[in-house]
Order: C-alpha cells, then structure tokens, then sequence
C-alpha cells in the first residue's frame, strides 16, 4: 500500500498536487515576511527614526540565519526527495541528521562570533553614534541568544516539507510569526523596551517554533524519515558533498543579499537616516512579492525532486509548467497592489514626512521586477530539485552581490539616491533573462529515459 507521500508525489492529479504544497508554504512564507515587518512595524510607532534604521542595518546578521537554514535545509530536503524517490529510506534520515546537527552547531558558532566581534562589526553596517546601543540591543536578542533556533525553525521546515507534509512544516513557520505578531507591542510598548524588545519577541517566537517542531518528530518518530538520532548522523556517503553543493546556491543568494543591504545601507547613510529608514521599509514591504516567489519555487521542490530521481519526467516537467504560471500570475498581481499602494503602506510603518518621500518612491522602483524574480527563483529551484549545483550557484550570485552591488556604486555617482535603488530592479531583470538562457536547454535535455541524478 503507498503512503500518503508517495500517493500525493505520484498519482495526485498535478494542479492539485503543487497548489498543496505551495499554498501552505507561501502563506507561511507571508507570515514570515509579516512577522519581520512587525519589528519595524510597531518601532515604527515609537516615532523614532533612529530605532527603526538600527532594525533596518541590523536586518542583514539577521536575515543572514536563513542562509544557513536554506544551505542545510534546502540541501537535505533535496537529497531527502531524492532518496526517498529512489526508495532509499535510510539515506534520507543520514541527510535530515547532518543537515539538522551541522545547522546547529553553526548557527551557534556565528551567535558567539557576533557577540565577541560586534563593536567592529557594526560600524561596516553602517551604526552610527545615534544608532550603535540600539543595535547592540537588537543584535544581541536575535543573533547571540537567537541564532540555534532561527535556523532550526527553518532547517527543519525545509525538512519536514521534503516528506510531503507541507502543512505541518508551513504551521511551524505561521506559528513562530504569529507569536512574534503578539509578543511584539506586550515587550515593546506593555514592558517599555522598544527595541530591545522588538529583538527579545523575535527570539522567543523562533525558541517555541522550534520546539513545535521537534514535538512534531518525536510525535511520529517511527514513521518518519527525518531522524535527529545522532546515530544516523555521518560524513559518509557523500551525504555532506551532496547537501552542502545543492544549498550553496541559496546561502550565497542570501549572503549575497546581506553584502546587498550592507552595502545599500552604507550608501543610504551617507544622506540621511531618514532614508536609511525609507530603504528598510521599502525592502520591508517589497519581500511581500519575494515571499511568494519564494514559496510558490520551495514548496515545489519536493514534488519535482521526487519524480525526477523516480524517472518520471512527464510529471515533473507538469510540475514545473503549472508551478511557473501561478507563480507568475501571483507576483504580477503583487507588483500592480505594491506599485499603486505605495504611499498608504509606508506611512502605516512610520509617519515621519522624510520618511515617507523616501520609502514610497524606494518601493515603486523596487517592486517593478517581481515578475523577474517569480522566474528566477523557480529556475533556481528546478535546479537544486534535481541535484544541479554550477547553474543555481550563477544566477544566485548574479541576481545578488553580483550586478546590484557595482550598479549601487555607479548608479550613486551618476543619479545620487534613487540611483542607488534602481541597481535592484536592474539586476533582477538580467538575472532573469541569464535564468531564461539556462533553462531552455536544460528542459529540452529533459526525456523519460534521461537516468536520474546521483544520491
């Protein structure tokens, strides 16, 4: 008799299939971006432009803990997929162990790390004298004390979605930001702590996310595929190879993404904090359309993953077709809303004028290419689904770091401040036409008799 797993990765009628799940993943993926906009969100009505620019240049130490839950959780969910597509069960608890473990203990390595390096560290974000102690505050709630269980939470969504159950891995995901969505005015205004609350809401929201999860595994410790035993943990088998290749290309988009906003703050700063504000709101608000891009290509991963390795390649290749168009279709319609709607979203975050110039004109320019972006993020993921590593690892630099760094530091010279923020939606629309070029013939390679990838 076929599991649940198997009969949603084989026989499911294909629309049916991707819509669940990437329905609960993109909503998980909002309640992210809504919990992370929450921070900025009620600082924001404290009235103090300072508090809110030390959120926005500390956002990227932040953000930079997904990157490693996407190196080991979206490298282990796809040699999980795989292995599980081959029918090699135990494979896949020795990669959901490595990747859980080795998460871990690097996440705890870079908490200490920004503990101890931190009065160099945050001047390179661009801290000032009237943001540094505010910094200090957030960073050490979010990063020190915060960092094993922000990539936990991740990690392990990212695992428990490659067994097919996207739901439970979604719930873990809205749980932790609808706490934080909670916990944020109680500490910030109820406890006076502003910022420093803001940082401890977070922590404890990703803290009891986490436990979800492990409750859920131990919950269903004999039927499941992903272990945490360290006795299925190894080196071995090209288990760490495997995940470590297949997950660079997401931690580089994201470390890429922090040189990003590291360097867009610094530029930003050189103006004014009002608009080193406006940036961090604009951006904000602008990871509405990447969360969907985001969720819409993960949560398929699984899906095409699967039916690759098991040679079905009709299937996989309808995966792909339909996933593309309600991806497509959805970061259109997010790009209209943002466009049109800019002034009303920002000053919902913070009513000082400056601001305001500031963040709606930094939105309208940003969200231009959400299109591009739906594209680029599927490709990368049809990608990694399959065990690639050269292509997703290209367009993942190019689309960060890689063009919209240099554009930032010409177009500032040339056009002053809103050149600065036109290199983003500039580098989004090349890294999408450089995904279009790899693509193509990687889908025409694609026939039933292609062998699968190694695990």
């Amino acid at each position: 008799m076929k599991t649940r797993e198997e009969i949603l990765f084989e026989d499911t009628p294909v629309p049916r299939a991707v819509l669940s799940l990437v329905i609960p993943t993109i909503i998980s993926q909002l309640i992210t971006v809504v919990y992370n906009m929450a921070d900025t969100f009620f600082i924001g009505q404290i009235g103090d432009p300072n508090q809110v620019a030390a959120v926005s240049l500390c956002m990227p130490a932040f953000v930079f803990l997904t990157g490693f839950a996407n190196l080991f959780g979206i490298g282990g969910s796809s040699l999980m997929a795989r292995s599980l597509g081959c029918g090699n069960r135990g494979k896949a608890r020795q990669a959901a162990a490595f990747s859980i473990w080795t998460a871990a203990g690097v996440a705890l390595l870079y908490g200490i790390g920004w503990l101890l390096a931190r009065a160099s560290l945050l001047p390179v974000l661009g801290a000032n004298a009237e943001t540094y102690d505010f910094c200090c505050q957030y960073m050490f709630w979010t990063i020190t004390i915060g960092a094993v269980p922000t990539v936990l939470n991740q990690a392990l969504a990212h695992l428990v979605r490659a067994e097919g159950h996207s739901s439970q891995a979604s719930f873990g995901v809205a749980l932790g930001g609808v706490l934080n969505i909670l916990l944020d005015p109680l500490f910030i205004f109820g406890l006076r702590l502003e910022v420093a609350g803001a940082a401890i809401a977070t922590m404890i929201s990703n803290v009891l996310a986490m436990i979800y999860y492990l409750i859920l595994l131990r919950g269903k410790r004999y039927a499941a595929d992903i272990s945490v035993h360290p006795r299925h943990y190894t080196w071995r088998a090209g288990i760490p190879r495997e995940v470590l290749l297949v997950g660079l290309p997401s931690f580089l988009m994201n470390f890429m993404g922090v040189l990003s906003n590291v360097t867009i703050n610094k530029l930003m700063a050189s103006y004014s904090n009002a608009a080193v504000a406006g940036i961090g709101v604009a951006k904000k608000i602008d990871m509405l359309t990447f969360a969907v891009a985001t969720g819409m290509s993960q949560g398929a991963l699984p899906l095409i993953g699967y039916n690759y390795s098991s040679r079905n390649i009709r299937r996989m290749k309808a995966a792909l077709k339909t996933d593309f168009a309600f991806s497509f279709a959805l970061a259109l319609l997010g790009t209209i809303f943002l466009f049109t709607c800019a002034g009303p979203i920002v000053r919902a975050f913070i009513d000082d004028p400056e601001t305001v110039r500031y963040g709606q004109l930094f939105q309208r320019i940003i969200c231009v290419t959400g299109p591009c972006i739906s594209v680029t993020m599927l490709t990368i993921t049809a990608f990694q689904s399959v065990g690639k590593k050269v292509q997703p690892a290209v367009l993942s630099l190019l689309r960060k770091g890689g063009l919209d760094i240099p554009f930032m530091l010409l177009l500032n010279h040339l056009s002053g401040v809103n050149g600065i923020v036109w290199a983003t939606p500039i580098a989004d629309l090349i890294a999408m036409l450089v995904a279009i070029s790899l693509f193509i013939p990687f889908w025409r390679r694609l026939t039933p008799q292609r062998p699968p990838a190694a695990t």
